[in-house]
């Protein structure tokens, strides 16, 4: 295109492709920067825009990650943005470089658009640009969607997974990455690349600001020298005896015309002074003989002020004394000056000789130069920024990201032994390849979750087995209080049974939720069948007396909860921390208490009564009556119901009763197994 003359150079158009194919930023912006380069070969301001090359392509991945480019209001405004981009960076560029002299063929009818219009020429070069790059901007949006819709998608994500990723992170711990660090306000990728943009922008600042300082005060000190050098060869030129008549005669003035020539040759061959110049210093102000400016000289006795920067010095100049260059910004612009005293034979100093050196120039160079670095800079900025951002990504913050999702998914698998092993296979199939701290880290963890998940299987058999024992232990106990009621009936596993009725239904209506979980129900149904063990204090006599019991057998009977509840206080004081029996305690202690506070041993009322104990109460009654004993028949099962009903809310907790009748199928079922029938 460059060769044809023709305005669109399509420099972005392999930028675009690989960025819509490979959706990452690192390989796009190599691309953008490498066009500008090969570019720069035979078109040498291409290089300066290898920044803004770089900015489509951090647009284009923006656009394509979201997958916006696939419906025609998305298109339109990405064509808008890059477009908008690559017009602002050229006509700004060809301005700076060419002016009003843009070599193209367009050149000569923006130039005479402006004039027609009254336009500025910068907006007519701006939107002539804008038009142009719309066309071409849209021919690559075209080329994206051709590329993602033509390219098989195995194609595309290949990219995405071997090229970038894969080589160092399994496709396991891709899929873990994403939801480990969208919990995370601040990844640690994101942050160590601010800290490197931040510290490489204060490095470049510093850098750049030095070696400019450095460079304008050895530049400053040079033009010193050469002006130096200019008023100490004109001083010598000029004949102090007839100073007086070329500021009376001027150009009549003998040998005045001659030296004003050599002064000139004298300017010419100093090309960094700007002004040369000889005058007398009076008290109103400096007083010209000679002025080499060729615009607009100051003419032969001639009185101009001073400038203000000169006023502390006006007392030496007036002695005839040397002074030190004197920096001016005025009329002229930026100026240097340096005086050479021209003596007569007396030593008395007759006028001066002065040379102005422009800093303009200097500073409109090292401004020039500074944003011509800045451009070229930026772009292997980015290039650079993009790589570290990969490469941490990559090599730290994705691995990190994905073994704690890992070790997370771990954590909260411990009660679970087939999770937790799932988990310690998850970690291994990580397969962490980084070959530095990040895998050993990552091999450590590795063992450590392994070994981890082999002590708990161990201890959780012979959590097992201890469970078991107990259970066992609690059995024979309950066998042992049961073999001495004549009171036959599976009655400890009836109760159990309503136990875990009560509790489950407690749960589902959402009752007492602080105190439920799953440890208390687990609790409680294994101590169910320890309730009545205090019964074994009982006598025979009492305990299996045929009829009704008199007050004092009663009383006797009475004791078999205070007897139960220091038994098992016996049994707990040789166990160390709390344990089940804990709960077990309170069934046997209390399950006789009422919910109005009219029941035994110690006459508890309302919440105040351990809830295992309360909902015990409701299971013990209810097996009581819908069992037969050797002073009463079985009740019928709706009598047994109806009884439970009347003592809601003064014999029992109401909601233990609630929930109990609400479950009067699994109920049925429980007298069905251990009764044969419900009548």
């Amino acid at each position: 295109m460059y060769k044809l003359g023709l305005p669109l150079y399509l420099d972005t158009i392999g930028t675009v492709a690989v960025a819509a194919i490979s959706g990452f930023l690192f390989p796009a912006i190599c691309t953008a920067v490498a066009t500008s380069w090969v570019c720069s070969f035979f078109y040498w301001p291409a290089i300066y825009l290898s920044f803004f090359n770089a900015l489509i392509s951090i647009v284009t991945v923006a656009f394509v990650r979201k997958n916006h480019l696939r419906k025609m209001g998305p298109i339109l405004l990405y064509t808008l943005i890059v477009t908008l981009i690559s017009s602002i960076s050229v006509t700004s560029l060809q301005y700076a470089l060419y002016g009003h002299n843009l070599e193209s063929i367009l050149s000569a009818r923006i130039e005479a658009f402006s004039s027609e219009t009254g336009i500025p020429y910068f907006l007519s070069l701006f939107l002539t640009n804008f038009l142009l790059y719309f066309l071409e901007k849209g021919g690559s949006c075209i080329l994206i969607i051709i590329l993602l819709n033509v390219l098989p998608r195995d194609f595309i994500d290949s990219f995405e997974g071997d090229t970038w990723n894969r080589k160092l992170i399994s496709d396991t711990a891709l899929q873990y990455i994403s939801n480990g660090q969208r919990s995370m306000k601040r990844p640690l990728h994101k942050r160590i690349a601010m800290t490197f943009i931040a510290a490489s922008i204060i490095l470049v600042v510093m850098t750049g600001s030095i070696a400019l300082r450095i460079y304008f005060d050895n530049e400053k000190v040079e033009r010193t020298e050469n002006a130096w050098n200019c008023v100490n060869l004109a001083a010598e030129l000029i004949a102090p005896s007839k100073v007086d008549d070329f500021i009376k005669l001027g150009n009549a003035a003998p040998g005045y015309g001659q030296t004003f020539d050599i002064l000139k040759k004298i300017k010419k061959s100093s090309s960094r002074v700007t002004y040369l110049y000889a005058l007398r210093i009076e008290e109103d102000g400096g007083r010209f003989i000679f002025d080499t400016d060729e615009e607009e000289p100051y003419q032969p006795g001639e009185l101009v002020p001073f400038d203000k920067e000169f006023m502390p010095y006006i007392p030496d100049l007036l002695a005839g004394k040397e002074i030190e260059p004197v920096v001016t910004n005025e009329v002229f612009g930026w100026l240097l000056t340096v005086y050479k005293p021209v003596l007569d034979e007396k030593g008395k100093c007759v006028c001066y000789v002065g040379a102005d050196v422009s800093l303009d120039y200097l500073a409109e160079y090292m401004g020039s130069f500074i944003i011509k670095v800045l451009l070229i800079v930026a772009g292997f900025f980015l290039v650079i920024v993009a790589y570290t951002i990969w490469s941490i990504g990559n090599r730290m913050s994705y691995p990190i990201s994905a073994v704690a999702s890992c070790v997370d998914s771990f954590s909260d698998s411990l009660e679970d032994q087939e999770k937790l092993e799932e988990s310690v296979r998850r970690i291994r199939t990580l397969d962490i390849q980084s070959g530095d701290e990040i895998q050993k880290l990552y091999d450590a963890i590795s063992r450590m979750t392994l070994s981890q998940s082999e002590q708990i299987r161990d201890i959780r058999r012979l959590s097992d087995s201890t469970l078991k024992m107990q259970d066992g232990l609690i059995n024979t106990m309950a066998d042992m209080v049961e073999s001495r009621d004549s009171d036959t009936g599976a009655h400890v596993q009836k109760t159990a049974a309503y136990v875990k009725i009560i509790a489950d239904g407690l749960v589902k209506k959402n009752y007492y939720p602080q105190k439920i979980t799953a440890k208390f129900i687990s609790d409680i149904v294994r101590s169910a069948p320890l309730h009545d063990v205090g019964k074994i204090n009982i006598p025979d006599s009492v305990l299996n007396k045929p009829g009704k019991l008199s007050d004092d057998e009663f009383a006797i009977m009475k004791t078999h909860t205070t007897a139960g509840k220091a038994i098992l206080e016996k049994v707990i004081s040789t166990v160390q921390g709390e344990n089940y029996l804990m709960e077990a305690r309170n069934m046997a202690a209390y399950h006789h208490e009422r919910w109005d506070g009219k029941g035994y041993p110690e006459g508890l009322h309302g919440e105040m009564i351990p809830l295992s104990a309360r909902i015990m109460a409701v299971a013990d009654v209810f097996d009581a009556l819908a069992s037969p004993r050797v002073y009463k028949p079985a009740f019928p099962f709706e009598k047994a119901i109806s009884i439970l009903k009347e003592g809601s809310g003064t014999q029992f907790d109401p909601k233990c009763v609630e929930v109990f009748l609400e479950s009067l199928d699994e109920v049925k079922s429980v007298l069905k197994k251990y009764n044969g029938s419900v009548t």
